[in-house]
């Protein structure tokens, strides 16, 4: 794990209670990978679920806290960005209480500040949930 649960605020602006990933497992300018352990305490779980809006929230914050931390990487500090569109979701599964998802995200284009993202989250290989983002990061 590149950045632990201890240290993922550094990289989102993001707090408890609406902190949806735990930690990092590897960022490079075309991957990205985090971790997340879903509990029953969280905000976004109902009726034994994770609900979909978690699942997107999380890919959403994998990418904040990746960007922020390939900025990190460049000397300089992490940018806010903001969610400018969610498109092609679809829903496999909803993981349970206590279980960990592992989330994927390739940026595939970006023009200047817009960065168009693939995201998908998977429970023990299982694809959950997937989707496509469009970042907006201010400049």
């Amino acid at each position: 794990m590149i950045v632990s649960q201890e240290h993922i605020q550094d990289f989102l602006p993001h707090r408890p209670p609406f902190l949806m990933i735990d930690g990092l497992l590897a960022v490079t300018a075309e991957r990205f990978e985090s971790v997340f352990e879903i509990t029953e305490h969280n905000v976004l779980v109902s009726d034994g679920e994770f609900k979909e809006s978690g699942i997107i929230e999380n890919i959403a914050q994998t990418c904040a806290a990746s960007f922020g931390y390939l900025d990190r990487e460049q000397e300089g500090e992490p940018k806010i960005g903001f969610i400018g569109a969610i498109s092609r979701v679809q829903v496999h599964a909803l993981p349970a209480l206590s279980c960990r998802i592992n989330t994927i995200v390739e940026p595939t284009h970006r023009l200047g500040n817009i960065v168009m993202v693939s995201g998908k989250s998977y429970l023990n290989g299982n694809l959950l949930l997937e989707c496509e983002m469009k970042i907006v990061i201010s400049e």
